[in-house]
């Protein structure tokens, strides 16, 4: 990978470009597929044929999504994923209503009421996550199954 800021080669996937100080995608003036110079209104590079859009040019979570899938798997239904990506409100509100229906589902089913909801949201996570879409608490997309 290339920094689209200065054309310069980078080691996995760094916040800030080490030559330049940039955000390694938010440049237009390089391919980030093999540093070749490149017009800002060009969306293929013409030497390798990358795609350079603005679909690439979004930010990667160090977080890993192989982990974040299985905790969402396993240990959803307590938001247990949500406190590894950092989304620390959404995560207290799911173990909150996770606790609260666990706790009271053996009183008539009343716990049902918030159990629902945790599995339909624990669900909608583990499509976003398999499909690489979840975002971490900066907004960066979850996109790498090994860790950093």
């Amino acid at each position: 990978m290339f920094c689209r800021n200065c054309g310069k080669e980078l080691v996995d996937i760094p916040r800030v470009c080490l030559s330049c100080g940039a955000k390694p995608l938010a440049g237009s003036s390089f391919c980030n597929g093999c540093g070749a110079p490149t017009d800002p209104l060009t969306e293929i590079c013409a030497k390798c044929g990358f795609r350079l859009g603005k679909a690439e040019a979004r930010d990667i979570s160090h977080s890993s999504r192989l982990v974040a899938t299985l905790l969402c798997l396993f240990l959803g239904q307590i938001g247990v994923h949500r406190f590894y990506v950092g989304r620390l409100r959404s995560a207290v509100g799911m173990l909150v209503l996770g606790i609260l229906g666990w706790s009271t589902v053996w009183i008539f089913g009343l716990g049902l009421i918030f159990l629902i909801p945790v599995w339909i949201w624990t669900l909608i996570d583990f499509i976003f996550m398999v499909s690489g879409d979840m975002r971490d608490h900066e907004g960066n997309l979850i996109r790498k199954w090994e860790s950093s």
